[in-house]
């Protein structure tokens, strides 16, 4: 079942249930991959895309509820909150700490990394590898530990 069918379908449970902050959080993810459809002129969105919409969408959130929280805004940064929330229970399961960096542990020796100067190479791979399970600040900062 694609993401879109089950989006739909968490939008009518959120209208029947009067769930204004899932309702909105959804509608926007639903516009986001039909945007994405349109810009691909009706090709399949691949699931790839599809968590690179939601990771993009709760990123911006957290944004916006760090900078309403620096403003003295709770009542916006809530709702921010609420929202990412929602949508980071259509993300695959993420990893943990320690399975984490296990996987970059694994990833340095796959690439042959040994110093920092070698961030890039594993960056690259890394990101591929663990998109969706992980959000790109967690895999940045355990390369960097690990690579220093």
């Amino acid at each position: 079942m694609s993401l879109e069918t089950i989006i739909s379908e968490a939008i009518k449970t959120a209208m029947r249930e009067k769930d204004r902050v899932a309702l909105d959080s959804l509608r926007a993810v639903k516009a986001q991959i039909l945007l994405l459809q349109t810009e691909a002129r009706g090709a399949e969105v691949s699931e790839e895309q599809e968590i690179a919409i939601l990771q993009r969408m709760i990123k911006q959130r957290k944004d916006s509820y760090e900078q309403f929280m620096a403003q003295g805004r709770t009542d916006l940064a809530e709702v921010e909150e609420a929202q990412s929330k929602v949508i980071e229970k259509f993300l695959p399961k993420q990893l943990s700490a320690e399975e984490l960096e296990s996987e970059i542990k694994r990833i340095i020796s796959e690439t042959g990394a040994e110093t920092i100067k070698d961030l890039g190479k594993v960056m690259g791979v890394a990101s591929k590898v663990l998109a969706g399970k992980s959000d790109g600040k967690s895999i940045s900062e355990m390369v960097k530990k690990l690579l220093t």
